[in-house]
């Protein structure tokens, strides 16, 4: 096409476009303006999809709720990263039928086989759901984070400095969030507990999963500032990223996420003195095991404790264990029981994924429900990944979910023992860390149906094997070859 042509069809397409977009704003219609955006990212998805997984790993601490944006809708999503992520699955989908040439490796990996059994059960428990479109909805926008966040991922770590430039990009982007929330918390004063649970709003839905997320990143960002990695100039500016996400944790004023950094540093001692993974898991199970057997004694000691959510550090770090008055910790027992309940009349195929918080209204009891308690099943869910799998998906959807953090797990520390490199030893803790602050938070709380943890949550365990399947023997070599030349 001559070149007088090409500037002609330009203006043409940009006159229409720009005629069409003003008719809908004048409707109030704002939705055709995204058409370039989306245009860019269907060019980015075909020739340069690392960059746009890279540019989403930015964008999802800064992500917003599409109601927040268009308010009324009957549905709602993380804008722009949700739609972006559907779109390089689907992009990645066809390639892999074209192109067939995806590690095989990766495929039949220990993690990558507990993935796909949690997959198939919350498939099979989405068909025998008392919400079928709402299990099924549930099921794929999984099926759209392990795509990207897991597979998609694990090949973009081929390239070993991916690694760091995606737990980078993420720390930007909350960093700004942190700026954003200290912001808004001046005005009602930092040190005020109450107002931290919404100051980080439109960007975390409360303090809780953005509590969690901060939780996520600092074992790997003390990881980065111990290592040898980078050079003095860049370790000033690592260093300062860390106290910053530090700082943004404890204003956070979020228990869970304190609670489950000092259990990753309970678990970093335990590696450090090389107690091996089934003493670990054996210790664990005989703590369930005394905790079952001693719970009404338990039980009876919290509820002496009186001390509610409050400012003061001391006294907020004391609260966790108050269930006798404590209207967060005992709306979490009330959610807990009614999940149980749940389960014991449903212990198979549960009530279906996604569907607790539509359903777990008559399973309160009265004496248990609290001054936030709600029959709407609009003030979140479970608020356990463990107990609410249970719940929705019975006992094989717990399993096999437990079954997903063992076998990570496993292989993390496993792998970690065999390394001989110092900076490969600490990037693989640093993650297993990392991991395991959401592995506990997971009593808790339950995020995994947001971009903000999912992200970070299968993005570790693509890191970890990445690490094991590309990198292992190549760095090891690297700093041989350096130790030889010195």
């Amino acid at each position: 096409m001559p070149y007088n042509k090409k500037i002609l069809w330009f203006y043409i397409i940009s006159l229409a476009f720009l005629g069409i977009n003003i008719f809908f704003i004048y409707k109030e219609n704002y939705l055709f303006s995204l058409v370039p955006f989306l245009l860019l990212m269907v060019l980015f998805a075909f020739f340069a999809l690392d960059k746009l997984i890279l540019l989403i790993i930015f964008l999802v601490p800064l992500s917003v709720p599409l109601r927040e944006i268009v308010p009324g809708l009957p549905f709602d999503m993380y804008m722009p990263t949700e739609p972006m992520i559907v779109g390089i699955m689907l992009i990645f989908i066809l390639k892999l039928i074209l192109q067939k040439n995806y590690d095989t490796r990766v495929l039949k990996h220990p993690i990558s086989i507990a993935i796909y059994l949690n997959l198939i059960w919350l498939l099979v428990t989405s068909l025998t759901s008392t919400m079928p479109i709402v299990s099924i909805k549930y099921l794929l926008v999984r099926v759209w984070f392990i795509s990207t966040f897991y597979f998609m991922t694990i090949q973009l770590f081929r390239n070993y400095e991916n690694i760091r430039k995606y737990i980078w990009l993420y720390t930007v982007g909350i960093i700004i969030v942190v700026f954003y929330t200290e912001y808004n918390h001046l005005s009602y004063g930092l040190l005020d507990q109450k107002s931290a649970n919404f100051v980080c709003s439109p960007f975390y839905s409360d303090h809780t999963s953005y509590g969690a997320a901060l939780a996520f990143l600092t074992p790997v960002l003390i990881g980065f500032v111990i290592s040898k990695y980078y050079k003095s100039t860049t370790k000033l500016f690592v260093f300062i990223g860390t106290v910053i996400i530090l700082v943004g944790l404890v204003l956070s004023y979020t228990r869970a996420a304190w609670l489950s950094l000092v259990v990753a540093i309970g678990v970093l001692i335990l590696v450090l003195l090389k107690i091996k993974f089934r003493t670990v898991l054996l210790v664990f199970i005989s703590l369930l095991i005394l905790f079952f057997s001693f719970k009404t004694q338990l039980f009876i000691y919290l509820e002496s404790n009186k001390q509610d959510s409050s400012s003061n550090f001391t006294q907020q770090i004391e609260s966790m264990t108050n269930i006798a008055s404590d209207a967060s910790n005992l709306e979490r027992i009330n959610r807990w029981s009614s999940a149980l309940r749940m389960y014991d009349e449903r212990p198979i195929f549960g009530f279906g994924p996604g569907t607790y918080m539509f359903n777990y209204a008559p399973y309160q009891m009265s004496y248990e429900k609290t001054i936030i308690s709600t029959n709407a099943g609009d003030m979140g869910n479970a608020h356990s990944e463990y107990i609410g799998a249970l719940a929705e998906s019975g006992t094989l959807g717990a399993l096999t979910y437990l079954l997903i953090l063992i076998a990570t797990l496993y292989t993390a520390l496993t792998l970690y023992s065999k390394l001989k490199s110092r900076e490969h030893k600490i990037l693989i803790l640093s993650l297993t860390l990392g991991l395991i602050t959401y592995y506990i938070h997971g009593f808790l709380n339950n995020f995994l149906d947001t971009d903000k943890i999912s992200a970070l949550f299968w993005g570790y365990t693509a890191a970890i094997i990445a690490i094991e399947l590309y990198h292992k023997d190549e760095i090891e070599k690297k700093e041989l070859e350096q130790i030889s030349k010195e």
